[in-house]
């Protein structure tokens, strides 16, 4: 989840550096606990405080339950797994000092997260500089691996960013096929709220719904802190758009779409992953009905592979549901333990000198079968898995409407 520029700033960097190499002479043993066992810290970085805070705890938890699982059944013999998390609440400058404070910890070898793209921009570099594994379970914008120019040239952008989630360059056009061809929708209004994560995803879907043959009845920009949308909504409403495309996330969304629905609006809102949360109905105030969103992969309540990542979290009685990308932070913070474990296991059972390092180069190798089905990196640290759903409120909440595969 989640074109803007890169955030991250010279002082921020050199800070990364300096922490770096403090921390690399001690990477050997990570940390030591009371049995002797090797202490190794994954991170988290989400929004957990704030409008977005139900989707953040449910990254956090779920990578809790993961190092829970790797301890109870010694996953990685001599090692012991905690989880640090940190709040960005959603900024990117947050995200920054966050990624800096994780360098910093040298027992930290993986850092789940962060929720946005927009953050993901302002941690790259550091984690980069300090060879710090990052495995994202919701960023979706396809910049972050493939580059700017990921239309016509394709090029990895850092060697230590990796994501469990599908991107926008799939989940884009997915949507579009949807509108265009299972609900006949020829003409669409366009808006987004000028960030990372939105103005990226409407691009996907404008030039895969236009490709079609669909067109556009204009466009649209909202201020995500002002939730008075009328001017919006009067040009929205005299475009005559037989569908609304919004990119962007539900503290916004909801009210919009109540707004536009009030304003006699009556064709569907239809949005990204960002959308896709019970909040979003709430903040619609039942004006929600017939609404549409796309999210990665399929529901994990409907996949055989996660019966028992559903039933572990119920077990450790989180006072937070997983919501939408528990599954990929388990299997983002999974994809972390694998890495570990394939590092030790090549170091005659002990972390080696470089351990972070190392780390990355094995989470290029990581295949296993997880929560949300194959979880293995492609070229450019994107997931394997490219499977997508489209949901649609219906009686009050969110119900499957299609699940499939993008194609393109």
């Amino acid at each position: 989840m989640r074109k803007s520029s890169l955030l991250v700033v010279s002082i921020a960097v050199t800070g990364a550096l300096t922490l770096s190499a403090c921390g690399s002479r001690g990477e050997k043993k990570a940390g030591d606990d009371a049995s002797g066992s090797t202490v190794v810290t994954i991170g988290v970085d989400a929004p957990l405080t704030g409008p977005l805070a139900p989707l953040g705890l449910g990254i956090q938890h779920s990578a809790e339950l993961a190092a829970k699982i790797a301890n109870d059944t010694k996953e990685v013999p001599g090692v012991t797994f905690k989880v640090k998390a940190l709040d960005d609440k959603k900024s990117p400058q947050e995200g920054q000092s966050n990624a800096t404070a994780l360098v910093a910890d040298k027992t930290v070898l993986g850092v789940v997260g962060p929720l946005n793209s927009g953050v993901a921009q302002s941690m790259q570099q550091i984690f980069e500089t300090a060879n710090l594994a990052e495995v994202s379970p919701a960023n979706t914008n396809p910049a972050l691996t493939q580059g700017e120019k990921f239309e016509t040239e394709k090029k990895r952008q850092f060697k230590s960013y990796f994501r469990t989630a599908t991107t926008d360059a799939i989940q884009g056009p997915f949507a579009a096929q949807y509108a265009y061809n299972d609900l006949s929708k020829k003409k669409a209004y366009l808006i987004d709220d000028k960030k990372t994560y939105g103005v990226g995803l409407v691009a996907a879907f404008q030039k895969e719904f236009t490709k079609l043959g669909g067109s556009v009845a204009g466009s649209d920009h909202i201020d995500e802190n002002n939730l008075d949308f009328s001017a919006v909504v009067t040009k929205a409403k005299a475009a005559g758009a037989d569908i609304i495309y919004y990119g962007g996330e539900y503290p916004q969304s909801g009210p919009l779409s109540d707004q536009l629905k009030k304003a006699g609006v009556t064709v569907p809102v239809m949005g990204g992953d960002g959308m896709y949360d019970p909040e979003y109905i709430n903040k619609a105030n039942k004006n929600a009905e017939g609404d549409l969103a796309t999210s990665v992969g399929a529901p994990v309540e409907t996949l055989d592979s996660a019966k028992k990542f559903v039933a572990d979290y119920a077990a450790a009685k989180y006072a937070d549901p997983y919501a939408a990308y528990g599954g990929y932070s388990y299997d983002a913070a999974w994809s972390i333990v694998q890495g570990v474990k394939a590092v030790v296991a090549a170091n005659n059972g002990k972390l080696p000198d470089g351990a972070r390092g190392k780390v990355v180069e094995a989470l290029s190798k990581v295949s296993f079968d997880g929560v949300t089905g194959k979880v293995a990196f492609d070229e450019y640290g994107d997931a394997v898995n490219k499977q997508l759903t489209v949901y649609v409120v219906k009686n009050g909440a969110w119900t499957v409407a299609k699940s499939g595969t993008y194609s393109g």
